[in-house]
């Protein structure tokens, strides 16, 4: 099985994700750094990177010296990373299903991470034991995921939109293909035992997530990040031509008000719930 709702979903959705990706990268930092931190990038290491969109942790991966490949399902990440990170391979691959060592010739993968990319797989115990395949015994995986907690996050700034809407488009599902997709403690210690891993550490891991860029007071970032979303979007599709430009310019200024109400110190700034999972490949 292929993920192709989730391939045409990034398909769409990588344009935002690459145009805003230095807020991205800034609101994202502290689980950068979790997971950098967890997967103790050595030199020399071959690196794999899974759902590598733009290539952050693909360029940490090269500045430690290690061998980086990542790996996307969105042909836009594909060229975003490529561009970002030269000396890394970028696959434009389904890691649930490609033989990720015949894409990328060479030993199989000392060290796999991934931020935010591996919630989306239709059999999340398929595409872990296709991933445990491509990794060397002893080699380690570090990733970061959203947690139950997280869904309020996801909906910041878009409450009045989606009041104006009959039929708001549904928020989403945990333990489902998505940011929820991994939101269940027991449901990520399921998949990674069902697909083989060992000694898997699955920790609450709370960041700061702060949208503020150049001292702004990260209203029109956390907007920007918002409305590039799948919730977002469909929201935004909704309501847009409905309204008109005129109607919609209102209805956006409805929404900075909310994110107004959220300043935390003269930003916006919100704690992001995650875990920080850990496992290895059992030797032998």
């Amino acid at each position: 099985m292929t993920n192709e709702s989730m391939r045409a979903n990034w398909t769409t959705a990588a344009d935002g994700w690459v145009r805003n990706e230095r807020i991205f990268d800034s609101v994202l930092a502290p689980f950068t750094s979790a997971v950098l931190a967890a997967a103790d990038l050595r030199p020399v290491q071959r690196t794999l990177d899974l759902g590598c969109g733009g290539g952050t942790l693909l360029a940490a991966a090269v500045d430690a010296g290690a061998s980086a490949v990542g790996v996307d399902i969105s042909p836009t990440m594909v060229a975003a990373a490529r561009t970002r990170v030269p000396a890394a391979t970028v696959l434009e691959a389904d890691a649930q299903t490609a033989d990720l060592l015949e894409a990328a010739p060479g030993p199989p993968f000392d060290r796999v991470v991934s931020r935010f990319g591996v919630m989306f797989f239709d059999d999340p115990v398929q595409a872990f034991t296709n991933i445990r395949a491509a990794t060397a015994p002893g080699g380690r995986l570090a990733f970061v995921s959203w947690r139950n907690e997280e869904i309020d996050t996801f909906i910041l700034g878009l409450g009045p939109l989606i009041a104006r809407l009959d039929a708001p488009p549904p928020l989403p599902v945990p333990g489902t293909p998505g940011p929820l997709g991994l939101a269940d403690h027991d449901l990520v210690r399921r998949v990674l035992d069902g697909a083989g891993w060992g000694d898997v550490a699955i920790e609450a891991f709370d960041g700061v997530c702060d949208y503020s860029l150049d001292s702004s007071d990260g209203v029109e970032e956390r907007l920007a990040i918002a409305l590039s979303g799948s919730l977002g979007r469909a929201v935004r599709a909704a309501l847009e031509e409905e309204l008109g430009p005129e109607g919609w310019g209102l209805a956006l200024d409805d929404a900075r008000a909310e994110l107004r109400n959220h300043l935390v110190d003269g930003a916006v700034r919100v704690v992001g719930h995650t875990w920080l999972v850990t496992a290895t490949n059992p030797v032998g």
